[in-house]
């Protein structure tokens, strides 16, 4: 399975869910990848806080931010959003109901008994100071790992 995970710049949330589906897959046939809808930091390294943040549970965060692509849309399995506003500007983006289809939010993942959560967003901390960024870390892990799960499950 490819997953693409996506945020607005790919330095913060997006590049966070790539390196912790590739520490917790054990699953050698998973691949994940981020992209920003933006293309403010094409070539940046994540943000050194998000970078700090992981590296204190042993994640490593070492992606360069990239810009979505429309070949993205074929060369994935799935597309995972950090929040509505670009889930939106991919299901923009897609030039098929197919593609379309792939598109899913990260909290979708979040609690897969309940179907539902008060806040479908992976709130961006790049504005705020290191307990946002820690609490962005945790959502980002659980659901995850979450993903993970529900992907081993269906092979």
């Amino acid at each position: 399975m490819k997953i693409l995970f996506v945020c607005l710049g790919n330095i913060c949330r997006s590049p966070l869910a790539e390196g912790i589906f590739k520490y917790l897959s054990k699953n050698k046939k998973n691949e994940a990848d981020s992209c920003g809808t933006g293309n403010w930091h094409v070539g940046s390294l994540p943000d050194q806080r998000m970078r700090e943040t992981a590296e204190k549970h042993n994640i490593k965060l070492e992606s360069k931010a990239r810009q979505i692509e429309s070949g993205d849309f074929y060369k994935f399995d799935l597309i995972i959003a950090m929040d509505r506003e670009n889930k939106n500007n991919l299901m923009n983006l897609a030039r098929s109901d197919e593609c379309k289809q792939k598109i899913r939010l990260m909290r979708d993942f979040e609690n897969f008994s309940s179907g539902s959560t008060l806040n479908p967003d992976v709130p961006d901390p790049y504005y705020g100071g290191s307990d946002g960024f820690e609490y962005v870390f945790n959502l980002v892990y659980k659901c995850t790992k979450n993903l993970i799960s529900n992907l081993e499950k269906k092979n």
